[in-house]
This record gives structure tokens, sequence and C-alpha cells, in this order.
């Protein structure tokens, strides 16, 4: 019998290749050419989870009443330590039972929380160049996405002010990230404020990402969007252990603020996962019960890389900013070059892998990205290696 022609949906027609998904596409042909490859490309962490959290699992995986489903929001006790982490960092008080929310990856929660508050026509807020599951998970429940540009005259930080009228009144939830991926930038108190003034007079929901806010340097913790009078009236805070303890590949993340914004979340989630293995939640709770000892050891060694590439790619010539947060180096291209070229040329040339700050969207035109998780030793060879072929 013949088979027939298989359609895809007109949702997944009109995606964008995933950027990553892309650049993995390049690499590969790279390595296929016997090119020795420096990944600059992807925010993955390169160190090894802490042995604690690796042996609370172990422990954790061998007790027979963590093999059967868990509940969709997370065990109360693991709710509980996330309700603790934010009193000791932020000094933000939290109701474990309802006001915190187990996820699969804060990744998960981003992509969900449309599907909770869009109707078709529906518009979401969000910040360009940004993280692409942003408009996605916007696409998928059938909402537009009004781009807010990310510009240097700006700091890299959305301008409330220059969003029309009319646009606003449309939106129903925005998305905001700080420490911010691509560009690094930290969001001030000040700018939080703001966005609750805003999303007050609009009527919006917020959803912050704050995955990055534990990977820090020079001493200067950035702020949780909850810190500021009201947040928690008008929004919610995502986080994720995945790259404040090395645990990208564990998956697991929680949301916290507004209660009725979470229990929407959660009606997604009941609906549509059946939660994280609960051993992993006891792995979680001991990297939440770590001292700081262990994350300033991490921080330690980022700073260290970044202090490594930043001056280097200066020395080079090009311009960069010099992050106060995250993995991330935003780097501007050289005159003549366009962000995809600019890619193309360092990997073809010199076997480093980076990201075409477009892929992140428009404004994100005329930078790349570049992230300090490889060695000290690899980003030295990597900035000598672009300095030998130029621009």
């Amino acid at each position: 019998m013949a088979g027939f022609p298989i359609e895809y949906a007109r949702r997944i027609k009109t995606l964008p290749p995933y950027l990553f998904a892309a650049i993995d596409e390049m690499k590969q042909k790279a390595i296929a050419r016997g090119v020795d490859i420096i990944n600059l490309g992807i925010g993955d962490p390169d160190l090894p989870t802490p042995t604690p959290i690796i042996e609370r699992l172990r422990e954790a995986a061998g007790n027979p009443k963590h093999h059967q489903y868990p509940s969709y929001e997370g065990m109360l006790s693991f709710r509980s330590a996330v309700a603790d982490w934010y009193k000791r960092r932020f000094a933000v008080s939290l109701d474990p039972a309802s006001e915190v929310l187990t996820l699969i990856g804060s990744k998960e929660g981003i992509g969900h929380i449309p599907l909770a508050f869009i109707d078709p026509g529906d518009v979401v807020l969000v910040p360009s160049p940004g993280y692409p599951v942003y408009p996605v998970a916007t696409a998928f429940a059938g909402g537009e996405s009004y781009f807010m540009p990310l510009l240097k005259q700006n700091g890299f930080l959305p301008d409330l002010q220059a969003i029309p009228k009319d646009i606003a009144k449309r939106a129903k939830l925005m998305f905001i990230n700080s420490p911010n991926n691509p560009t690094s930038v930290v969001a001030s108190k000040e700018f939080f404020q703001r966005v609750v003034n805003f999303a007050h007079e609009h009527r919006i929901i917020v959803c912050h990402d704050a995955a990055y806010s534990e990977i820090y340097f020079d001493g200067q913790r950035p702020a949780s969007f909850l810190e500021v009078d009201g947040a928690k009236d008008v929004g919610i805070e995502f986080h994720s252990l995945s790259k404040t303890y090395n645990m990208t590949g564990w998956r697991i993340g929680f949301a916290v603020g507004h209660k009725t914004v979470l229990s929407g979340l959660g009606k997604v989630k009941s609906n549509l996962d059946s939660g994280v293995f609960q051993a992993i939640q006891e792995a979680g709770m001991a990297a939440l019960h770590l001292d700081d000892q262990v994350t300033d050891g991490l921080r330690k060694i980022y700073q260290e890389r970044r202090d490594v590439l930043v001056p280097g790619l200066r020395k080079l010539g090009l311009e960069v900013e010099m992050p106060r947060a995250a993995f991330y180096v935003w780097v501007t291209t050289p005159k003549g070059y366009t962000s995809a070229s600019c890619t193309a040329h360092i990997l073809d040339q010199t076997g480093v892998v980076t990201t075409p700050g477009n892929g992140f969207g428009q404004p994100g035109e005329g930078y790349i990205r570049m992230t300090v998780t490889t060695s000290k030793e690899r980003l030295a060879e990597a900035v000598e290696r672009i300095g030998k072929v130029g621009f």
C-alpha cells in the first residue's frame, strides 16, 4: 500500500529553524572536515554537577516511594526548599503550597505559560534579541509577539514608553529576562519597578526569566523581580537549577509568585506532563541547601574565563560589552560583516563556534554571542586563532 503525504500543522511550518540546531549542523560539517572545534556557541556548563547533589540522587533513586508518578506541582518539601532559598537569597517570602510550582526545567514553564493565558489574537510583549522560546511559545498558543527591541542606546533594556498604546491595550503577557540572554545585561530594581507600574496600568501578566541570576561577577548580585513592591501582584519569576548548579541535563526548575498565574500554568501542566521524578526533586533540595562556598567557586571560575576572553577580544580590536552576569559575551561584528557572515567566517577559518546575534531576533543583527562555558586555556586559544586570521 502506498503511503500518503504527511503535512505539518501551520504552527510547525511557520517556525524558524531552532537556532542551536542550525549551529550544530555547521559545527558537524566542520568536524567532518577534521577541524578541532572550540565551541563558544551554546551556554551549557562544562563543569560537573556538585558531588552532594549526585549523592542525594543516588540515595533517593533507590527509594521505592519515588518510583511512582509524582505530583505535577512538585513535592511540598522541594517547594519549601525553594521558598527557604528565596528568603535567604532575596528576602522574598513565598508560600510553598501556593506560590511555588516545580517545573521540568524553566524552559518547560516558559513554553507552557502562554497556553494558560493567551487566546488567538492576544499580544505577548517579547524582548528582542531574546530567548527563542518566548515567541515560539506565543505562536503555539495562537498569540502575536510584539518585539521590544533591546538597543545599546537604551542599555539593552526594553523601552516601555515606546510600546504603542493599542499594543499595550491588547497585550496580556510580557516576558522579561535579567541577567539577559544574549546581552548579559542586568536590570536594576528601578527598571523592575517601571515594569510593575506598566503591568498594573495595562493589566499585563509579567513573566520574568531569572535563570542566570546566580551567575554573576565582581560580587554584584542581580535582584529578583519579586523584590520590587507590587511585583507579586502582577507576575511570576521563572528559575532553574540548570545554570546555578551545572544541572542542565537534570531538567528541574521552578516558577514562583502570583498564585493565580501559577495555578493557570499548573492546569496546563496537569494535562500535559506528569511532573519531575521525585529523586531529582530530592537532589534539587540538596542543591538549594548548599552553602555559598560551592556557588562562589563556580562564579570564580566563570569570572576568570570572562577575564581571559573579553580583554583578548578587545586586543583584537573588537567592541565587546563587559558582562556583569550570565555566561555570555556580546560582541559587535566588525565593519563589513553581518552577524551570520561573521559567525561563518570565524567557524570556517578558525574552528571556533559562535552564535549570530540575529538568531535571537532582528535587533541582534550586528552582534555575535560567545560563551564562557569552556576552559580558560581553550578561550585563550580561541582568541589566538581569531587573531591569526583577522577580519
